[in-house]
């Protein structure tokens, strides 16, 4: 129940072509709202950041909108260059990752009795880059995916080994700057 509601709100998973990734990508979402206490419509009110405050964009906008950005990038690099290997991406890969980045920001929050969002004490000991790749892996995503997801922010600088996690690190901060420097 809650994979069809997922779905239904991030119709982007329907865009990852291997079953298998597909449905481990679903996974770990699931066990993470799970484990945050959400129901994939809680995302559409979940900050994205708590840098800023109030924050603009939702988790879910955000993490659509990384998934957007992330294949505009990777098709763009494409045509750019047609004949350059270094270019060449696994669109399923990309798309999970991007999909995934920010999954552990499930767990990293909470909502107040009051209602403002705040870290969590799980949150207070790990920071999400690295609860999501661990989800990540636990559901059997391939190496190049839970990377991806682990070295997304800062934590990855001088490690992203492949073209998909440098386009969503670059993604992911291209929907967060401009927030950034307008509100924050």
């Amino acid at each position: 129940m809650m994979e069809k509601t997922l779905t239904d709100v991030i119709p982007e998973f329907a865009l990852i072509d291997d079953e298998k990734l597909k449905k481990g990508s679903l996974a770990t979402f699931v066990e993470a709202l799970q484990l945050g206490g959400w129901q994939p419509e809680d995302m559409a009110e979940i900050p994205f950041t708590l840098l800023i405050e109030p924050c603009p964009q939702s988790l879910l906008a955000h993490t659509r909108g990384v998934v957007r950005v992330s294949l505009a990038v990777a098709k763009a690099l494409m045509a750019a260059y047609p004949d350059e290997a270094a270019f060449r991406y696994d669109e399923d890969a990309l798309i999970a990752m991007a999909l995934l980045h920010d999954v552990g920001k499930l767990l990293e929050y909470e909502r107040t009795a009051n209602g403002k969002y705040v870290k969590s004490e799980w949150g207070k000991r790990q920071r999400h880059p690295d609860s999501g790749a661990e989800l990540a892996e636990k559901h059997g995503l391939p190496q190049k995916v839970v990377d991806g997801i682990r070295y997304h922010s800062h934590e990855g600088d001088g490690k992203r080994d492949t073209v998909e996690a440098i386009i969503v690190n670059h993604a992911d901060f291209i929907n967060f700057e401009p927030l950034k420097l307008k509100y924050g």
